[in-house]
């Protein structure tokens, strides 16, 4: 018998959001996880409001629901608060009620500064790695640094020299502008839409774009990211930054693998100044190693490994939407790139089986 298409226009549910999410969903564990970082987060987030007047949207709140914008590649706060007002899932993630009023786009805006201000990214990041390191998947022997080009928030027609006047308003906001022919170097040129940004080529022979640097410095074990940051895309900045993450987080007596972008004195000397091996893909010429690293069999190994980092950049620009960043401004990258990372981990330790109660 065919049932009839009724549609029924209100009902009561008795059913709580607890009891409507799968027991097995994946997002479960993950929630366990971020619940976890949140609590340790607890005191750094009291700090930062104020003990009068009246209360504020949860930041607790806030942060799950940009974590969520991460795991679903949502492109806009404006389309993540539209899901929030109809998705059962979303809600039940971020702790809303059914019949809880959600907020506007702009309260993610209000309260950017605040947790910008508190470095709420770095703190994050730092409490789901403690979680893997509890639970024993770090190794502390063996990483991997790399980097990989950001396109940045703004157009080529941004870009002009620096100290120019910008042009008076007129002919619409999206003017036609003629820079064939004129030769732009960082030196002299600026984006009026994000100083911050800068030209960078991602390869010989391509097109140059404004962008940033994301670095990752990779715990070789299971693949997950100890340590993270943004910088301003320049020629040295990997070796500089990569030098900076070893230096903060690798001890004496470990080794560092990375590609052959790395094998220069800049990145080499100071590590073996602290005792740590670096691991790099030799060159064929001008190379900063020899055979003194090569020759061992843990240098072949950490070659194999090293491509893991990959991954991270892959799922950063595929799944976590940065492959143009969404925010202006050096500080807000960073804490765009360190809060994706955090999110990568979550999925990477659910998939290990991380699940703390």
């Amino acid at each position: 018998m065919r049932g009839d298409d009724e549609q029924s226009g209100h009902l009561f549910s008795y059913l709580s959001p607890e009891q409507r999410v799968p027991a097995d969903h994946p997002l479960r564990a993950i929630r366990r996880m971020t619940d976890a970082a949140l609590r340790e987060l607890g005191p750094a987030l009291d700090a930062l409001y104020s003990r009068a007047g009246r209360p504020s949207v949860p930041p607790e709140q806030l942060l799950r629901a940009l974590l969520l914008q991460v795991l679903y590649s949502i492109r806009s706060e404006r389309m993540l608060i539209e899901q929030l007002e109809y998705n059962l899932l979303f809600r039940w993630f971020v702790g809303l009620a059914m019949d809880a009023d959600l907020w506007v786009p702009t309260t993610f805006t209000k309260n950017r500064a605040r947790l910008l201000e508190g470095e709420i990214a770095a703190r994050f990041f730092d409490a789901v790695a403690r979680q893997a390191e509890t639970a024993g998947l770090l190794s502390d022997e063996h990483f991997t640094v790399d980097g990989s080009l950001l396109q940045a928030w703004a157009s080529h027609k941004s870009v002009k020299p620096i100290g120019e006047e910008p042009p008076a308003p007129g002919g619409g906001s999206n003017t036609d502008v003629d820079f064939r022919g004129q030769r732009r170097r960082n030196e002299t040129h600026r984006s009026t839409t994000d100083p911050d940004a800068r030209l960078a080529r991602k390869g010989d022979g391509q097109a140059a774009v404004l962008g940033y640097y994301a670095h990752v410095l990779l715990d070789n074990r299971h693949g997950l990211v100890r340590n993270v940051c943004a910088t301003h895309a320049t020629g040295t900045a990997e070796a500089e930054a990569g030098v900076l993450l070893v230096q903060a987080t690798v001890r004496p007596g470990c080794t560092v693998g990375a590609d052959k972008g790395y094998d220069q004195g800049p990145f080499v000397a100071p590590l073996r100044a602290r005792g740590i091996t670096a691991h790099v893909a030799a060159k064929v010429r001008y190379s900063a190693i020899d055979g003194r690293t090569t020759r061992h069999p843990g240098y072949a190994v950490s070659q194999r490994k090293r491509k893991l980092v990959e991954q991270v950049f892959g799922w950063m620009k595929t799944v976590g939407g940065l492959r143009q960043v969404k925010h202006r401004g050096g500080r807000l990258v960073d804490w765009q790139v360190t809060f994706a990372a955090a999110a990568y981990n979550l999925v990477r330790l659910r998939t290990l089986g991380v699940a703390p109660a």
